[in-house]
């Protein structure tokens, strides 16, 4: 019998209740939440293996969302990998322009719960 792969995303806020919610939310659906509050912190992430669909906030102190992003690309850490921006802002940055190829959603909070969810399984099951 073939194992079912573990179906994660990874949450980059700097938010810690953002980060909560997440775990709420995609826990009864059988989806782990790896919880970051730094594009560091994803990017040390990304260095350990992790691959998948990624929620980025895009104000974050120190290195935002584009930044990170920028980061992810000049050291390969793209494949395997969907980006979605999660973000506050109604209109996307300038930034999204240069780095759409790499972003395949711009969601604005507050989101609707059921509908984060119906997106985000929907680019996991792109995945495997």
């Amino acid at each position: 019998m073939a194992e079912v792969p573990c179906r994660r995303i990874m949450v980059v806020d700097d938010d810690v209740f953002i980060l909560e919610v997440m775990k709420e939310l995609f826990k009864p659906e059988g989806i782990g939440v790896v919880a970051v509050e730094s594009g560091d912190a994803c990017i040390a992430e990304l260095e350990k293996g992790f691959r998948g669909v990624i929620l980025m906030d895009v104000m974050m102190p120190r290195k935002d969302g584009w930044d990170t992003i920028a980061e992810m690309i000049d050291r390969g850490l793209m494949d395997g990998n969907i980006v979605a921006m999660l973000t506050a802002k109604d209109v996307p940055d300038a930034e999204l322009e240069c780095l759409k190829e790499h972003v395949v959603d711009y969601i604005t909070k507050p989101f609707e719960a059921d509908e984060i969810v119906a997106v985000v399984k929907g680019y996991l099951d792109y995945l495997t």
